[in-house]
């Protein structure tokens, strides 16, 4: 993986390709809606991106699958973005609803428990609970 393959925020690496997963939420319902399209910017520029960077992995997101981390709080981490971004109309959709579904399967959390990850992650974001707090309830409520 070379250098341009992540970007630093705020210590952490980030994999473009969480990027791209979150330009693809927001593509679920066929279209990036100017929620949507306010959020990617915002959520990339937190990344160090800049706008043509941003649009450019906007307009690349067809050709990249997603590879999720490893560790349990990164993909925590990538599910609640996927949810913010969901969210940034206020509103999710059955088809929205799926994708975050098959994100957490894809991203390898306990088929049992996903739906009440999903819900806690939903309510979390909502109430605009900090990412850190809402990690340590799942993990307390769903992993013991």
């Amino acid at each position: 993986m070379s250098f341009s393959d992540f970007i630093t925020h705020h210590g952490r690496k980030v994999t473009k390709e969480a990027f791209i997963y979150l330009v693809q939420v927001s593509r679920v319902d066929g279209r990036i809606g100017p929620e949507e399209m306010d959020l990617l910017h915002k959520e990339g520029r937190k990344f160090g991106l800049t706008d043509p960077e941003i649009e450019k992995l906007i307009n690349s997101e067809k050709d990249h699958h997603y590879n999720p981390p490893y560790a349990l709080q990164e993909k925590f981490e990538h599910l609640y973005n996927i949810v913010e971004m969901v969210l940034a109309d206020d509103v999710i959709k059955d088809k929205e609803r799926k994708m975050i579904r098959r994100f957490a399967i894809e991203a390898g959390f306990e088929y049992s428990k996903i739906d009440d990850l999903i819900e806690i992650v939903i309510e979390g974001v909502e109430k605009n609970t900090d990412e850190e707090r809402l990690f340590w309830k799942f993990k307390k409520k769903l992993l013991h």
